[in-house]
């Protein structure tokens, strides 16, 4: 029998992205699996049923329906109790998991005897790149981020010279130099801003001044040695903190917008912007926190939420920024799906292989155990 695949609506509140479109609805079934999709599924992507069922999979008009002799399960966020509860024993699930918080949902798929899999551990390695739901979609982040920078701003970004004089372009710092932050330069020069931007990383220098962007960071020793073989920053020690802090603090009061994107996998997010700093910036400044889900960049940020302080500075702190570009965020993850889900369709059979680096790298529980290594003891 083919592979069943199965596709349920996010119920997450917030959440508009969905896990597999119309195109991807194909690769699937030319992997060799049968693809069963909820009603509504893709309506917060702009995706009508009717597309789906011209692409060729099954629609159902309920959970329990689709999930029905599923042999694998694919989600944006992690499952529901409900839709775990009606997996059948062994079924995958393969997901962006929020592993490291969401312990409730990793418990769940362990007691269900799933073999889950989770998007955001599939390491960053060439062979994995089309399968990086971190660098999709926080590419998305970085670019709509400015977006809302400029909607919460109240004035342009660009240099404009009028009859009536000449307005000055924003000035814009970007704090934490990954993929966000990258396409949030280029977003943020496009529209004319002057952009400056700071990481603890080394190479993200060049990247900054590739772009047309000045870069702004202590340069020091242990700044050289600040970057682990994955590519991903390093916890700095309190001394150079300071030293950073500092440094922020006299660039900080100058700029019209800040947009902070600093994550550190396994753990809180650091705080970049203290409430001291948000008090030196001007009235009508406006600060983006991209981290604010993992307790956020800066001091004072709420959780989807726009705070305005007592000097005039606003603070949004909109989580899921990808989904606020729906179609194509679900575009570009269904398309890390489909093609992780070809590592374990050989010749139409499911055949899961644990010793491939990137499925061992990035499954969670399996076999009624939670099997990766950074979360064993942690449920």
């Amino acid at each position: 029998m083919a592979v069943a695949i199965a596709v349920t609506r996010e119920r997450r509140e917030g959440e508009t992205r969905c896990a597999v479109t119309p195109e991807t609805v194909k690769k699937l079934i030319a992997l060799g699996a049968t693809v069963t999709v909820e009603a509504g599924t893709g309506l917060g992507s702009s995706i009508p049923d009717a597309d789906y069922t011209a692409a060729g999979a099954t629609m159902k008009p309920d959970t329990r329906a689709v999930l029905d002799g599923a042999d694998i399960m694919l989600k944006v966020r992690g499952p529901t109790a409900q839709e775990t509860s009606a997996l059948k024993p062994g079924a995958v699930v393969i997901a962006m998991l929020d592993a490291w918080r969401d312990k409730a949902t990793v418990e769940a798929l362990t007691g269900a005897n799933a073999t889950a899999f989770a998007m955001e551990f599939v390491p960053r390695i060439t062979r994995a790149q089309v399968m990086d739901v971190l660098s999709s979609q926080a590419n998305l982040a970085g670019y709509r981020a400015v977006i809302e920078a400029a909607y919460a701003f109240g004035k342009g970004f660009p240099m404009m010279m009028t009859a009536a004089g000449t307005v000055a372009p924003a000035k814009c710092f970007i704090m934490g130099v990954g993929v966000a932050g990258l396409q949030a330069i280029a977003t943020a020069r496009r529209l004319g801003a002057v952009v400056t931007a700071t990481d603890v990383r080394p190479a993200t220098k060049e990247q900054v001044e590739s772009l047309g962007a000045k870069f702004l960071a202590v340069e020091d020793e242990e700044f050289k040695n600040a970057q682990t073989a994955g590519g991903y920053a390093k916890p700095m020690s309190a001394e150079y903190q300071a030293k950073q802090a500092e440094l922020t603090a006299s660039h900080v009061v100058k700029q019209d917008i800040v947009i902070t994107t600093a994550l550190i996998p396994g753990r809180a997010a650091p705080v970049l912007l203290t409430a001291a700093h948000v008090a030196s910036m001007k009235s009508g400044s406006v600060i983006i926190d991209l981290a604010v889900e993992a307790g956020g960049n800066v001091e004072g940020s709420k959780l989807n939420e726009v705070v305005t302080t007592a000097n005039g500075v606003t603070i949004v702190g909109w989580s899921n920024l990808p989904g606020r570009i729906a179609a194509d965020a679900s575009a570009l993850y269904a398309r890390n799906l489909s093609a992780f889900v070809g590592l374990m369709i050989k010749d139409g059979v499911l055949a899961v292989d644990m010793e491939d680096e990137i499925l061992k790298a990035a499954v969670v529980t399996h076999g009624g155990a939670v099997v990766h290594e950074g979360l064993k003891g942690a449920n």
